[in-house]
């Protein structure tokens, strides 16, 4: 059926290509006889033109040429012209053909008919483009409004959009003076007419040719470019007084492509980020989809990330369950919202309590089982030794047995750090959750039972016990920001990251026998020195460390190590299948013997013995040593 377009302008446009239509016939004719022209064509021409005319505006009609806009004309327009110009031609010989038997019709006029209608279609919309886009406008007059001179790094498609989108923008807020390519074989190139300048490494050289533009602000087009060159750019714009900024990431674009115009600031996870992990994303949905999945402590920062993607994965239900009632109750309304058909359960339990934990599992019978309930913050757990006994260790243990009993298939078990030489009572408490779930993962595997996945990384990004909340709040309070020592360094990764780390290392456990009884350690990168951390986060709320906002250094907090470590010294390092996975081999505990150190390890503790509890976890764990 063919509708006649509504709108105004797609009326005019379908009265236009019409017209152009009639006129490309007897046009043809001409260029082709020349003089001849007249006497040769009068017994055809006219219901030729009439008949052209007619069949030109049915096919345009059929082929849709009016659901594109001459503004945003594009390839897809052209290809769309192209078809209709050439199924116009051929309906249109036959036709002419049963009239005229084409005997008097020179053979190369449909080829010159072909390619002047072509022009007469796709010239006007072209012109009309450039018209709105103002590369004409430009070279008339100009424009009162001033744009902020800006730098682009990155040569890609997200630089090009951002390019072509200010150009058309008569109102827009930037000019592109010049684009410093990251990979550095497009140099002396353009785009849009805006001269890629220099490769990555020659910024600054760069800059300083370019002084005369006043360059205001380098804008960053490249979404994982190494934290490492975010912060050497970072330095370099501090030094000449730019501000640094970036455009949206693919996955923040919630709206229209016009939102590329906006740049954000940089942010702390751009100058810590790194190449992203090469993820087997097929064989992490074949281990979900499908499956009842029970995420222990979901409410946390790990915890609300892993439900965030495992329900992305298609699971069958998700159970969350957390011991805090108002962050167990957000991220059931953000799973909701995000998976209104994913059936789910909130359940409000400790790890602590055994039968609340056995009654979950043996009702709702779980597939998969991640751990990330725990008690994490250092000085807290340090001054509640009792409490981070009773959930890190007991805890771990209470859901490692009852995804034994209740045939759970496989049990993730999230782990840290400050497991690795403990000096706290936080990461001595993790170190033996870690040693029960290998010892019972080699166990549990001889017989075909329960698989357990240890995964150990550090610090995550914004998470409620890291550095960088507390630097933001006391930035919003005019400082100074407290750094405990400047030497600390701290490792660092994006709750995203980690978590998709562990959804691999699940897979990899799940599968390979040669990680039975080891322990997954994520690959960090490389150590971030808090004081470093604190100067670039004052630089990036735009003041200057030491003059504006100061940092305070305050002294070791009971517990705190100045370097964290991810391996044991006995421990040996392993390649895993992916990159930015390692193994880890600690030595194996005997489980019947771990089983009943534990349960001493549990009578105290629920006794209150502070002293008692703290020599059994000192004997257990060697490395950790309490102060008197």
């Amino acid at each position: 059926m063919i509708l006649i377009p509504r709108l105004n302008l797609a009326r005019i446009a379908l009265a236009h290509d019409t017209v152009m239509a009639a006129i490309s016939f007897p046009l043809a004719l001409y260029l082709r006889l020349g003089d001849a022209f007249f006497p040769y064509t009068q017994d055809f021409l006219i219901p030729g033109t009439l008949g052209f005319a007619a069949i030109a505006m049915t096919v345009f009609l059929v082929g849709k040429m009016y659901r594109g806009i001459w503004r945003y004309a594009s390839v897809d327009d052209l290809l769309t012209i192209t078809k209709t110009v050439t199924l116009s031609i051929l309906i249109f010989l036959p036709v002419l053909f049963v009239l005229t038997r084409l005997e008097a019709m020179p053979r190369s006029v449909p080829l010159i008919h072909w390619f002047l209608l072509m022009a007469l279609l796709g010239g006007p919309r072209f012109c009309y483009r450039l018209l709105k886009d103002r590369h004409v406008e430009y070279l008339f007059e100009r424009s009162d409004h001033r744009r902020v001179p800006v730098m682009l790094i990155g040569a890609g498609d997200a630089a090009e959009t951002f390019i072509r989108a200010q150009a058309r923008d008569r109102d827009a807020a930037y000019n592109v003076i010049g684009v410093i390519d990251h990979k550095g074989n497009r140099v002396g190139r353009e785009i849009h007419g805006v001269p890629v300048v220099a490769s990555i490494n020659e910024i600054a050289s760069a800059l300083d040719i370019q002084r005369h533009h006043q360059i205001q602000r380098l804008v960053l087009t490249v979404e994982n470019l190494d934290g490492s060159i975010i912060r050497e750019l970072l330095a370099i714009a501090e030094k000449r007084g730019l501000t640094m900024a970036r455009l949206p990431r693919l996955e923040e674009l919630k709206a229209s492509v016009e939102e590329r115009n906006e740049t954000r600031p940089i942010e702390i996870a751009d100058l810590l980020g790194r190449p992203e992990a090469v993820l087997d994303r097929n064989a992490m949905e074949l281990l979900i989809a499908g499956k009842c999945v029970l995420i222990t402590g979901a409410g946390g920062t790990i915890g609300s990330e892993l439900v965030r993607q495992v329900s992305d994965l298609g699971p069958s239900q998700i159970i969350l369950l957390d011991s805090a009632e108002y962050h167990l109750y957000q991220i059931e309304m953000e799973l909701s919202n995000r998976h209104p058909n994913l059936v789910q359960e909130a359940i409000l339990g400790s790890v602590r309590d055994q039968t609340r934990i056995k009654g979950v599992i043996a009702h709702f019978k779980p597939s998969l089982v991640f751990h990330a309930a725990a008690l994490k913050h250092v000085p807290m757990v340090e001054a509640n030794p009792i409490e981070g006994v009773l959930t890190n260790t007991v805890g771990s243990q209470i859901v490692a047995d009852a995804c034994r009993e209740g045939g759970v298939s496989l049990m993730v078990q999230i782990s840290t750090d400050k497991a690795v030489n403990p000096t706290n009572v936080m990461g001595a408490t993790k170190r033996l959750a870690e040693s029960y779930c290998q010892a019972l993962d080699v166990a549990e595997r001889d017989g075909g039972g329960t698989r357990y996945v240890t995964v150990r990384f550090g610090n995550v990004l914004g998470s409620t016990g890291s550095v960088v909340p507390l630097f933001q709040r006391q930035l919003s309070n005019g400082g100074p920001l407290t750094v405990t020592h400047p030497d600390i360094t701290r490792y660092f990764m994006t709750a995203g990251e980690a978590v998709e780390l562990v959804l691999q290392a699940s897979v990899q456990g799940d599968t390979d026998p040669a990680a039975s009884g080891k322990i997954f350690v994520l690959d960090m990168g490389d150590p971030v020195r808090i004081y470093d951390l604190a100067e670039q986060m004052i630089r990036l709320s735009g003041q200057k460390p030491g003059e504006q906002i100061k940092i305070k250094i305050t002294g070791l907090r009971p517990g705190e190590k100045l370097h964290e470590e991810l391996l044991l010294g006995s421990e040996s390092l392993m390649a895993s299948d992916n990159p930015g996975l390692f193994l880890a081999a600690p030595s194996l505990r005997d489980l019947t013997v771990l089983r009943r150190d534990i349960e001493k390890l549990e009578i105290s503790a629920r006794e209150r013995d502070q002293a008692e509890t703290l020599r059994l976890l000192s004997t257990l764990v060697p490395e950790y040593q309490p102060k008197s």
